[in-house]
C-alpha cells in the first residue's frame, strides 16, 4: 500500500541521507554517554547533568529518525558497524578535560547540523515535508544547545557582537 505521493525512488535520496544521520547520532549519544561517565573535576555536576539531557535526548532523536525511515517504507540502518562506518561523528578517548569534552561536542553538533542539512537539501528535492519540518525542529534545537555550549566555554569578559537596528 501506498499512502504517500512519493516513489520510492525520489525517497531513495533522503533515506540515503537520514540513515548517515541516524548513524551520526548513534556516536554522538555514545560519545555523549561517554561524557556523562567520565566528566570529573570542578565543573562535574553541571556537566554530568548537561550531558545526561543531551544523550536522552539524542536518544529521542534516534528512534525518531528511524521511524521516519519506516515512514518512508525503508528499513532504517541497525548495525553498530554500519553506524561506525558511516558517521561522520568518530569515536574519541573517553578521558579528557571538561572543556576538551564541550569543545567536542560543538564539533559534533557542526557536523550533524550539516548532515541535517543534507537531508533537507534532498527533501526538499521531492517536497517529503514531514521530513524538512523533523530536520527544522532538530536544527533550532540543536543550535540553541550549541549556542548554550559555546557560552559555557566563554570568559565573562568576552562578548558578543552587537546588533544594529537602523530607523
Amino acid at each position: 500500500m501506498s499512502y504517500l505521493n512519493m516513489n520510492d525512488d525520489e525517497l531513495m535520496p533522503v533515506v540515503v541521507e537520514l540513515n548517515v544521520l541516524l548513524a551520526d547520532y548513534h556516536v554522538y549519544y555514545q560519545k555523549l554517554r561517554s561524557k556523562h561517565w567520565n566528566i570529573i573535576g570542578k565543573n562535574f555536576f553541571d556537566l554530568h547533568e548537561q550531558f545526561e539531557t543531551m544523550y536522552n535526548d539524542a536518544k529521542v532523536k534516534i528512534d525518531e529518525i528511524a521511524e521516519r525511515i519506516l515512514t518512508l517504507r525503508f528499513h532504517p540502518m541497525s548495525k553498530l558497524e554500519d553506524y561506525l562506518k558511516t558517521s561522520a561523528i568518530l569515536e574519541e578517548a573517553p578521558l579528557k578535560e571538561d572543556q576538551d569534552m564541550v569543545i567536542d561536542t560543538l564539533n559534533d553538533h557542526k557536523l550533524l547540523l550539516a548532515q541535517m542539512s543534507k537531508v533537507i537539501e534532498k527533501a526538499e528535492a521531492i517536497s517529503d515535508e514531514g521530513t524538512i519540518d523533523l530536520m527544522g525542529a532538530y536544527i533550532r534545537e540543536l543550535e540553541k544547545t550549541s549556542w548554550m555550549l559555546n557560552a559555557w566555554t566563554k570568559k565573562t569578559s568576552e562578548s558578543l557582537k552587537e546588533s544594529v537596528v537602523e530607523a
